[in-house]
C-alpha cells in the first residue's frame, strides 16, 4: 500500500478539469508544491499527463503521479469517479514504471537537440514532397530508402497511441519491445514496419533534405529540419504511474486487441 504525505496537485487548463478542481478535488487535501511533493495528482486528460511528465524529466525531480480523466481518452489516466475517495484510492494504486525514449537530433543547420518522448517519436515531411529516410538499427543499414509520409518509434506504453493508428502493433508494457512502423509508406511497399529489443539504438538519416524536409516530434515537441535522428531507451529516467487496481495500464493494452 503506497503511503504519500505530501501531495500536489496539477490542473490542466479545461474548463472540466478547472471546475472539478473547484468544486471537488481542491477541499480533498492540504496540498504542496510539487516541489515539495512526493507525489502527484493531475487532472486532465492525456495530453496534459504527457506534459506534467516532461516537466518533471525536464527538471530532473520525478516523483509518481496519478491520474485522474478529465479529458476524452485517457489512456494515462484513472476513471473520474468516486473523488470523494481520492485518498484512499491514492493508498492502493499500483506503480507503473516506464522508461522514455531518448531523442538525439541534429538539425540541418547543424545543431544538435536533445528531447525525450514517453508515448512516441515521429518523423513527418514537411512539404508536399514524400519524405526519404535511411534506418538503421544498432548501425547497421536496414532500409536504404525508405520513402514516406513518415515513421515512428514506439515504447509500450505509447503503443495504443499514433502507432496503433498508423497500423502499428500494440505492445505489452513488460515486453521489452519498441514498435518501428511506417507512415502510409510508398516504398518499400509492402514493408509493414518493425518489432525491435528495447536495447537497440535506431538512426533515420533524412535523404535529399532541402527537396524534402522532415520534422521530428517526440510527443509533442517538434523539431524542425532534421538531418539525423538517433532513438534509444533512456534507462535513467524511470516515471512512476499510479493506476487503480484492476484498472492498469496493462489491462488496458490487453483490452484494447480485443475491441471491435
Amino acid at each position: 500500500m503506497a503511503d504519500f504525505n505530501r501531495l500536489a496537485l496539477l490542473v490542466s487548463d479545461s474548463d472540466r478539469a478547472q471546475e472539478a478542481a473547484a468544486e471537488i478535488y481542491r477541499p480533498l487535501a492540504d496540498w504542496v508544491p510539487i516541489e515539495e511533493a512526493d507525489a502527484v495528482v493531475v487532472l486532465g486528460g492525456d495530453g496534459f499527463m504527457l506534459q506534467s511528465l516532461h516537466s518533471m524529466h525536464d527538471s530532473g525531480r520525478i516523483i509518481p503521479a496519478y491520474g485522474v480523466n478529465l479529458g476524452t481518452v485517457g489512456f494515462l489516466m484513472n476513471r473520474n469517479r468516486q473523488p470523494d475517495k481520492l485518498l484512499s484510492r491514492l493508498a492502493r494504486a499500483k506503480e507503473l514504471n516506464i522508461s522514455p525514449l531518448a531523442m538525439e537530433a541534429e538539425t540541418q543547420d547543424g545543431r544538435t537537440e536533445r528531447f525525450c518522448a514517453i508515448n512516441e517519436v515521429s518523423l513527418l515531411r514537411e512539404t508536399r514532397q514524400t519524405a526519404k529516410i535511411e534506418v538503421l538499427v544498432d548501425d547497421k543499414v536496414r532500409i536504404k530508402e525508405l520513402v514516406c509520409d513518415g515513421v515512428l518509434l514506439s515504447t509500450p506504453a505509447g503503443s495504443t497511441a499514433y502507432n496503433l493508428s498508423a497500423d502499428g502493433p500494440i505492445l505489452p508494457l513488460d515486453s521489452q519491445l519498441l514498435a518501428l512502423t511506417p507512415i502510409s509508406a510508398f516504398r518499400p511497399r509492402r514493408w509493414k514496419g518493425a518489432i525491435l529489443p528495447d536495447r537497440s539504438c535506431i538512426t533515420f538519416r533524412v535523404l535529399e533534405s532541402e527537396k524534402r524536409p522532415v520534422a521530428a516530434v517526440a510527443d509533442q515537441r517538434e523539431l524542425r529540419d532534421v538531418a539525423e535522428v538517433r532513438l534509444e531507451i533512456a534507462r535513467d529516467k524511470t516515471l512512476t504511474l499510479l493506476f487503480d487496481p484492476g484498472h492498469t495500464l496493462d489491462e488496458r493494452i490487453v483490452a484494447e486487441q480485443f475491441q471491435v
